[in-house]
Parts: C-alpha cells; structure tokens; sequence
C-alpha cells in the first residue's frame, strides 16, 4: 500500500517515515528543504534498511503534486508540510496563511481528482489556544491565538467541510501537544536553524555549548516550583500515533481530532533536572519576565487516542532526555555509508 507523505524530511515526518517503512508501506515523500535538509532521507533509508521515493517539491506547485499522483497509485496520505514557527507567524501572517492553508487547498484538490479519501492531518494543540481546564480533552474550545495556530485550526475546519461535501473522506487531525526527543540511532532528530523556539533543543544546544544558556520565561507560575508545565511527548511515539491514525481512516470514514500526549506535565525545571542526569552537563539559565500569552499548565487528556486508535505513549522524559542528547552529540558526524 502506498502512502504519499508531505514534509518526510522534517522533524516529525522523518520519524515518522521510519515507523511506516518498518510497518511495511510503500512510501512516496515530498519536502522542499525548507525546514530540514536532504540527507534526512538517506538517514531515514539508513535506519530502516528500506527505500522511498521522494521528490523534492512544494505543495504550491499544484501541477507537480497531480505529477505525482499520476505517476503513483495512492492509497492514502499524511499530510505534514507546513510552516510552524509561532513567533515568525506573528511577524508575517500572510506568509503563513498562504503557504499553509493554499498547500491544502492544493493537495485535497488533487487528491479529490485521483479519488484518495484517507488522510491524516498534522495539527496542533495550539489550537485550543488558553485552556480553561486541564487536562486538555478534544472537546475543548477552539481559539488559536497566533496566526500558526489559526492555520491549522482553519485547515481543521476546511477538513469537517470537504466531508460534509463528500462523506467517503476519511480523516484524522493530530494535534500534538510538545513533541521532543530523537531517534534511538540518533541518525534523525529536530534540527533548528538559530535559537531553538522548543525547550528541549534550547537545553541541549546550551549543554552543549552552541548557546550560553537558557532562557526561562517566568518562575512566579501558580505550578511547584514556578514554571510552566507542559506536556512533552517523545518524537517516536508520536510517529506510532500516526500509523494507528493511518489504520484508522483506512477503515472508517468521517472526521475525527485526537490528541497525541502523555496526559503527564512537566515543569521547566524538572526537564533542567533531567537533562543534566543525562547529559552530566550544567545548564546555565537566565530568568526572564513571562511571554504574552503563555499559560502556567497545558497538558492532554489522550484517553480517545487510547480508546479509538489503540494507541498510547510508552517512552517518558529521561529516554526523550537520553536520546536528545545522542542525536545533539552525534548530529554533526558524517553519515556513515
């Protein structure tokens, strides 16, 4: 069976490219090297001992995806392309409208046209924006607070409409909450060019030296020791979550949201802790005054994602730690052939 995935080179689509090679689907990959580089498939390839067939292309380019929709028979597609920088939305909004929500646009078109119905959606539990009660369940109000947050819950509901127009969509939105970690080779993991907008890339590029320290954004939160607490899920579990996602929509129709969490919070300092465990490493920090709009908790209730897809997470934050820490280590040297 074949499985067209937008952005496989990126952070969470290579890690989810190495599930569905070593589950058995025949892959065809697209990404433009915007947010990743071109040696992430021949990693991929490496881990997995499999091939897949890529093209380097942009989903805005709507006669090159229908290109590869003729050339491939598509059973089904997982959808990943997308700008997701919070802060770099709110500087150039249009930028991230049009690249995220025309890229869609552009892709179920084409996948109408071929008839391919069976699509997971990468979203995001920044569309929930401010909870008022945690955990977080998927019946949560929905109010992103960034123009990133509202492409993605904009393209949730341009999903709920296209199958009220056709009930033979099948279609799951994922809506991570923090994912972080690596892969256990540490051939693949998150690569951020300059200061990381994640916590844990941040922390190990300072155990590292690449950064002087860190900056923690508030320590007077209402949490045990001051800081924020969020919900940190470790990369290769969330890659798993989209293939039980993928078994899903293959047999079932409608539109349904998962969350994709832990159900478990961490603070800021907690994960501190733990990565100098790992890491044997001190991490400098410097206090600074609270963001706007950041919140004190936010964590997932993923008991449907339990129920519904047989899914749930396995791996907690001394292995997201660990594995970090062997893919900021070892992400420099060659690739070894």
């Amino acid at each position: 069976m074949a499985v067209l995935i937008t952005g496989g080179a990126g952070y969470i689509g290579s890690h989810t490219c190495v599930e569905m090679l070593n589950a058995g689907y025949e892959l065809i990959v697209i990404d433009n090297f915007s947010n990743s580089k071109p040696d992430v498939i021949e990693r991929i390839q490496k881990i997995t001992g499999k091939t897949l067939t890529f093209y380097e292309a942009t989903l805005l380019d709507k006669e090159m995806i229908d290109t590869i929709f003729s050339n491939h028979e598509i059973n089904a597609v997982i959808h990943f392309a997308a700008y997701k920088a919070v802060g770099e939305s709110v500087e150039k909004p249009l930028m991230y409208y049009q690249n995220n929500l025309i890229s869609t646009l552009n892709l179920c078109e084409i996948m109408d046209k071929y008839g391919v119905y069976n699509l997971v959606f990468s979203s995001s539990a920044t569309v929930y924006g401010n909870p008022d009660r945690v955990p977080i369940t998927e019946e949560s109000p929905l109010r992103a607070t960034n123009p990133y947050g509202h492409t993605k819950q904009m393209t949730e509901q341009i999903l709920q409409d296209l199958f009220i127009s056709n009930p033979m969509w099948s279609i799951a939105s994922l809506r991570y909450f923090n994912p972080i970690g690596a892969h256990e080779s540490g051939l693949i993991g998150e690569d951020p060019t300059g200061i990381p907008n994640n916590l844990l890339p941040y922390i190990s590029q300072v155990a590292s030296g690449k950064l002087p320290h860190l900056n923690i954004f508030g320590d007077d939160y209402e949490t045990n020791d001051g800081t924020g607490i969020r919900d940190y899920i470790h990369i290769m579990d969330l890659a798993s979550g989209h293939v039980k996602a993928l078994e899903h929509v293959l047999v079932t129709t409608g539109v349904e949201a998962f969350n994709l969490g832990t159900g478990k919070g961490h603070s800021v300092f907690e994960m501190i802790d733990v990565f100098e465990q790992v890491s044997k490493k001190q991490i400098k920090y410097s206090i600074q005054e609270r963001r706007p709009g950041d919140i004190a908790v936010c964590f997932a209730d993923p008991s449907k994602a339990n129920h519904v897809l047989q899914w749930s997470a396995k791996r907690g934050i001394y292995e997201m730690c660990k594995d970090t820490w062997k893919w900021q280590t070892q992400s420099g040297k060659q690739l070894i052939r």
